[in-house]
């Protein structure tokens, strides 16, 4: 496929499962779970706004390939084409760099110094090997490499084999969740995370006029499970507040502890906030109202009914 702008990109990587889009689906991806990912290729979320992680990702993308080239001793070139697959026709690959000379391509990736522990002892995130699996189904290439910036702590390169069992697994997952959800509009199971909350946030607003209550017939046993739950993590929580107690007990005016493998931290800290409330009253003259961030969000109870 030829060279596309950014509208006909956007358009097109809805049409399939990209890389990106492919540690989502088995369950590797902390900020996009198979809800999510269902509701964007569904067209019922807008398009993912910029960010400055985004920016610097694409910003430093040649600076990463120019850095694989000088350690690993290979020339990459560009390659913006999307790629299809016939055999995969649910899935499709932007792929940032192809190795001249090899059946190879490279991803670039930049991450935070908190990254860091994620690539200790030659090891590296598993979002990203998953992603580059992903690329050598699609373009059936023979190995993939992984180039990676951490941000002021050092440069990292790894090399991922072709492996058609892990090939396969990845591509079984892809077409059940295409098939199983996306190409029939269901929506898959929700699954208690963030990712998912906001996502029903997003596509069920709220607002719309109804005469009466929905029926909701079938959500009994739901609603005593959560309200079951809710007072369950109640008794948790006094648990743990019960322990930080006797933790700090122990400590007295120590600021910090060491037990076996574990250290205790209990310092005193301060910050300053600003009072907008006292500083209204103390200049009514000022009208403060352009100064308050105004946010919508549909507030979730469950009440038992009296009879």
């Amino acid at each position: 496929m030829s060279k596309l702008t950014h509208e006909q990109w956007l358009a097109e990587r809805r049409k399939s499962i990209g890389g990106s889009d492919a540690a989502a689906i088995v369950g590797m991806n902390h900020y996009v779970t198979p809800y999510m990912l269902w509701a964007d290729k569904t067209g019922r979320l807008p398009d993912k706004p910029d960010n400055e992680a985004m920016r610097q990702g694409r910003d430093l993308e040649q600076y990463v390939a120019d850095r694989f080239m000088e350690a690993a001793g290979k020339r990459v070139r560009r390659h913006t084409a999307m790629f299809r697959s016939t055999e995969y026709p649910f899935a499709h690959a932007n792929i940032d760099r192809a190795v001249i000379g090899e059946r190879a391509g490279l991803e670039c990736k930049t991450t935070s110094v908190l990254n860091l522990k994620k690539f200790r002892n030659g090891e590296y995130p598993e979002n990203y090997y998953v992603q580059c699996v992903h690329y050598l189904a699609v373009t059936g290439w023979d190995r993939w490499y992984l180039a990676v910036i951490i941000l002021n702590q050092g440069f990292r390169w790894f090399t991922i084999e072709r492996d058609q069992a892990e090939i396969d697994a990845l591509m079984q997952a892809e077409k059940d969740f295409w098939n199983t959800y996306v190409m029939p509009d269901v929506p898959p199971p929700v699954d208690g995370l963030p990712p998912t909350s906001e996502t029903l946030e997003s596509i069920f607003p709220g607002g719309g006029e109804q005469d009466a209550p929905l029926d909701m017939f079938g959500c009994g046993n739901l609603i005593q499970k959560y309200l079951a739950t809710k007072d369950l993590v109640k008794t948790y929580q006094q648990e743990q507040e019960q322990c930080r107690q006797a933790i700090q007990q122990s400590l007295g005016n120590a600021e910090s502890g060491v037990c076996g493998d574990y250290s205790v931290i209990w310092k005193q800290q301060s910050h300053k906030t600003f009072d907008l409330k006292r500083f209204a009253a103390d200049h009514p003259e000022i009208d403060l109202g352009g100064y308050y961030k105004k946010s919508t969000f549909r507030k979730f109870d469950i009440k038992e009914n009296t009879k």
